[in-house]
């Protein structure tokens, strides 16, 4: 079948391995979702900086998940299986079998994670070559790319894993491999997180330069040497075994995978919009920016030709809309960071007590709590005096730079619930101040976007889209589905299964705009001033670290 002629009642499994959890869905032609269900996966920080995980406990989590979304469901009717998950860093030995990423020699910690930070003086060394392939990611690579974990395994653990390892996978070509045998990687994370050119290939000189060698003599058959676009159908799909540990049906097609924030743009942005007032309607996929906010945020600028940006990864050609070219901005840390200060204040026991009582989450509760202590301004006007540098696990884009810390300034002696409240606030802000920085990076250096089109964890606050939305000055859309990035998933399967001609026929079919957020524009002087208080912020910090590193 092609041109969309799909059998009536066709769906998919979408399958979307995070940080803490994997989660799958059952969705249908239409992008709607009938099936849900989430699985926790484990995760160690053995010590600071540090964080693993298992792929047998992640490959578990998958077959506990895909089982329950297809219960009840004549398997008949599922038509393809797509796979997206974080960019951590699998290792197996030439049988598949787990090796230690660690000194423990913990066999079953065989994965470093993407926001893991061990390898800071192993991405210093790679920066110094000034090599030619470290312009496609902004000019600097970062820790959290795959060649300097590999470095740091090489000089670190020779014996107990780099000797004897066999395969290094990105996490979401694992679990394609798992389903299919075939060990052919994504072009999406090969292009992203492994310096592989779309056009070119491997750069030898680049491996050699930094004493990884070993890759090139063995033609890059650990790291991969048949790369295909995701949505591309992998072997002859699902084998008997893996189909079995999934409760999905043998043969099925299994499409070569994406990284999970590139599953949510996948997910949004090719949404139609007519008739919701949007600048964007009628006007190219080129002017919206997908931002995709879980523990980390992601954001998914396109265009028709390459764009290189200083500090924003990319441009990475075909690495999510075939024939585009992709640049990626990010933040380390929002969700995580956003926990961490609400968790760590006094007053936490108080609000998750009260939260309780109102059967609400912590952060529905906080948000209902500052519009009480607003009176009659907005909201975000109660952190005149309160600003956050956001950078607590250095900054990812548009400075690129993981040595910056994060800052708060305008602190009192309050502990009280009020206290907590605007702080969290401040926090949100930060966040998207830090959004507005890298637009502004991006659109001096060719972008033009006018749309946000958000998903991920935090999109479903209600607080973080308008936040996003006065201080850009830009529409949000939010999509009728809140799990964008399981659409994503999805839509590769239905591209593998040859329901839809191509990914961008099947992103338009699946994607389904459910909510427009539009900015208060009388707010903007407000956001202005602060924004020129947040880019202050960092000035400061590097004249402070200036200052006691004189001699």
């Amino acid at each position: 079948m092609s041109d969309g002629e799909q059998e009536p009642g066709s769906c998919y499994v979408g399958v979307d391995v995070g940080t803490g959890s994997v989660r799958a869905a059952l969705v249908d032609q239409r992008g709607m979702m009938l099936a849900f269900a989430e699985h926790p996966i484990t995760k160690w920080e053995p010590q600071f900086n540090y964080h693993e995980q298992s792929s047998e406990d992640i490959w578990a989590a998958c077959c506990v998940v895909t089982k329950k979304v297809v219960q009840g469901i004549d398997l008949s009717r599922i038509r393809g299986l797509g796979f997206d998950a974080t960019c951590s860093l699998v290792v197996l030995d030439k049988q598949f079998r787990p090796l230690p990423v660690n000194y423990e020699g913990d066999f079953h910690r065989n994965i470093i994670m993407w926001l893991d930070h061990r390898a800071i003086s192993q991405v210093q060394r790679i920066n110094e070559t000034k090599h030619s392939v470290l312009q496609y990611v902004g000019g600097m690579m970062s820790v959290e790319m795959q060649a300097p974990k590999l470095l740091w395994l090489k000089e670190n653990l020779r014996e107990t894993c780099w000797e004897k390892a066999g395969h290094f996978f990105d996490l979401p070509d694992f679990l394609s491999w798992k389903a299919t045998g075939v060990t052919a990687r994504s072009l999406c994370s090969l292009v992203c997180k492994w310096t592989y050119s779309a056009e070119k290939g491997w750069d030898d000189s680049f491996w050699k330069m930094i004493g990884l060698e070993d890759f090139v003599a063995d033609n890059y058959s650990k790291i991969g040497n048949q790369v295909l676009p995701p949505g591309a159908s992998l072997g002859s799909g699902l084998t008997p075994e893996a189909a079995k540990e999934l409760g999905l049906p043998v043969g099925i097609a299994v499409a070569a995978s994406l990284i999970d924030a590139h599953a949510g743009g996948l997910g949004v942005i090719g949404a139609d919009v007519t008739g919701h007032g949007l600048i964007c309607e009628g006007q190219p996929m080129t002017s919206r920016l997908a931002v995709i906010c879980g523990t980390s945020s992601c954001h998914m600028g396109i265009s028709r030709g390459p764009i290189f940006v200083p500090g924003v990864w990319g441009p990475y050609f075909s690495a999510m809309i075939p024939g585009f070219w992709l640049n990626e901005g990010g933040q380390s840390v929002t969700g995580k960071l956003i926990d961490h200060v609400v968790q760590g204040h006094v007053a936490f026991p108080e609000l998750q007590a009260k939260a309780a009582a109102r059967c609400q989450s912590v952060y529905a509760y906080l948000n209902s709590h500052l519009d009480l202590i607003k009176k009659d301004q907005p909201v975000g006007f109660l952190t005149v005096d309160l600003h956050v540098w956001p950078d607590f696990h250095g900054n990812r884009s548009p400075l690129a730079d993981l040595t910056l810390k994060g800052m708060v300034t305008g602190l009192t002696l309050s502990q009280d619930l009020d206290d907590l409240a605007i702080l969290y606030l401040a926090t949100v802000q930060a966040l998207a101040f830090g959004t507005r920085f890298i637009i502004e990076a991006m659109e001096a250096a060719g972008h033009s976007i006018n749309t946000l089109f958000l998903c991920g964890g935090l999109s479903k606050n209600p607080l973080f889209v308008q936040m996003h939305v006065d201080i850009t000055g830009m529409p949000a859309v939010l999509s009728q589905e809140v799990e964008s990035v399981l659409v994503g998933a999805a839509i590769l399967g239905a591209c593998a299964s040859g329901d839809f001609p191509s990914v961008q026929e099947a992103m338009t079919r699946m994607s389904k705009v459910g909510k427009v957020v539009f900015p208060r524009h009388e707010d903007k002087k407000y956001y202005d001033k602060k924004y020129q208080v947040f880019r202050k912020l960092v000035e400061h910090q590097k004249e402070y670290s200036a200052i006691m590193n004189e001699d």
